[in-house]
């Protein structure tokens, strides 16, 4: 095939410095699913902590994000669904009890104190983590609240109400011709793939357990649609997938879409519930596996927005998604868990990688060579430079996206970022809005 298109981006040495931002907001670890829900924001708050603790604060440029408008999530979702979220409390249920059934709220995905500003939160990291790569202030931006990627256009689904990927990847189409969505969560990235799956302006890849689970999506005949067509890519996986394994079919997909499909951006999600042990997984991943992931998307090279997903089993999450940081920042870190305010978590050995158990892989290295050969086939039918309008459903969604101004561009005391004069032990909490950082927020 003649190659009309820009030269893709080849992988250079991964441990070559990036500008890294990351969003966190304190307040997220304070809303809660209710009692016996696997899905734990306090996970985020862990995270942090630990992140904190090991230091690597320091090597980042670390931003509160600042809240979208309900406008801005309209961009992707209904309005009548959007109005929905910001007026249903757990008090009010009983008066919207067919709104709750329309809209796929209640069991998956509860009703609780704090909703919609919770939805702002996770949501506002994402957004403003992609305005920031727009404006080229950063390489890879880091948003571990974000990654919710069930969530359809009217619908909660999967624990996820607002599908901050999507509307991150509209962000990157304002700027970019063509952006590369990769899943790593053990489900189907079902609600990104849907959203795009008419356009050859996003190409979505995800890897995923597919067989009697949810969400039941994502077979590899599952391509797209239309001009769309070759831009879907599904790799359904069965239980036990190890280390060997994930790299063996990750690599040399990501590599092809990369050579054809050429992204000027990349969102890369990284749920942990692909993780070995996890409380709703079955696959086999070391945090050192998972996180080989995200360092084969870094030695890319591409703009990238980093964000979470699932992940349930409380203890492994954190450990996961710091160790990924390290390498998103190219920073080595010690096995040994320093100190930090959830410790006991981390017990009885207290360090940041855990053994695997010693589950059978079920997946066949005949099966994996054939899907991957299957969809290496795909792939190579992309045309070189796609640019056809895109469509997420509705009138108002045609992109020509109206500007959003996020105002995230310096790390000064007004932003939440890291305080004046570049030091990052310090941070600010002059903000407008009021909100405080708790003091021990930077603390190690």
């Amino acid at each position: 095939m003649a190659s009309s298109g820009p030269a893709p981006a080849a992988p250079r040495s991964s441990n070559s410095s990036r500008r890294v931002s990351y969003f966190y907001d304190a307040e997220v670890g304070n809303y809660h699913y209710g009692q016996g829900h696997p899905m734990k924001p306090h996970r985020v708050r862990m995270t942090h902590n630990l992140v904190v603790n090991y230091g690597l604060y320091k090597k980042m440029d670390v931003f509160r994000p600042r809240l979208v408008s309900p406008t801005a999530m309209t961009r992707f979702h209904s309005d009548d669904y959007i109005n929905f979220l910001k007026v249903i409390t757990p008090d009010n249920m009983s008066d919207y009890t067919r709104q709750l059934q329309r809209f796929n709220v209640g069991e998956d995905c509860p009703v609780f104190d704090g909703l919609f500003e919770f939805c702002q939160l996770y949501t506002s990291g994402s957004i403003g983590g992609a305005a920031r790569l727009n404006d080229d202030n950063a390489d890879i931006v880091i948003n571990w609240s974000g990654g919710l990627h069930h969530a359809k256009k009217a619908e909660a689904s999967g624990f996820c109400y607002i599908n901050d990927c999507v509307l991150a990847i509209l962000e990157l189409l304002k700027k970019h011709e063509r952006v590369l969505y990769i899943d790593i969560d053990i489900h189907h990235g079902d609600g990104v793939e849907e959203a795009f799956y008419s356009t050859n302006r996003v190409m979505t890849v995800s890897f995923h357990k597919f067989g009697e689970y949810f969400p039941g999506t994502g077979d590899v005949l599952d391509i797209g649609y239309a001009d769309g067509k070759n831009y879907a890519i599904n790799f359904p996986l069965n239980d036990g997938m190890d280390d060997a394994s994930y790299r063996s079919v990750f690599q040399p997909v990501i590599a092809k879409v990369m050579e054809h499909f050429a992204p000027g951006a990349v969102v890369l999600q990284c749920g942990a519930d692909s993780l070995s042990g996890d409380r709703l997984g079955c696959f086999n991943l070391s945090v050192r596996g998972h996180a080989e992931c995200v360092e084969f998307v870094r030695s890319f090279r591409v703009p990238t927005l980093v964000l979470g997903g699932g992940g349930y089993t409380l203890r492994n999450v954190p450990r996961c998604w710091t160790y990924e940081t390290a390498v998103a920042v190219g920073e080595p870190v010690r096995d040994d868990m320093p100190y930090n305010d959830y410790y006991e978590y981390f017990g009885p050995d207290y360090s940041l990688h855990l053994p695997v158990s010693n589950m059978e892989n079920l997946n066949s290295r005949e099966y994996l060579n054939r899907t991957k050969e299957q969809l290496i086939d795909i792939l190579r039918e992309v045309e070189p430079v796609p640019g056809t309008q895109i469509q997420t459903g509705g009138v108002e969604s045609a992109l020509a996206p109206r500007g959003i101004s996020m105002e995230v561009d310096e790390t000064g005391r007004s932003q939440g970022g890291n305080a004046a004069g570049g030091n990052p032990d310090q941070r600010s909490d002059a903000r407008a809005d009021g909100r405080r950082e708790h003091p021990a927020e930077l603390a190690s």
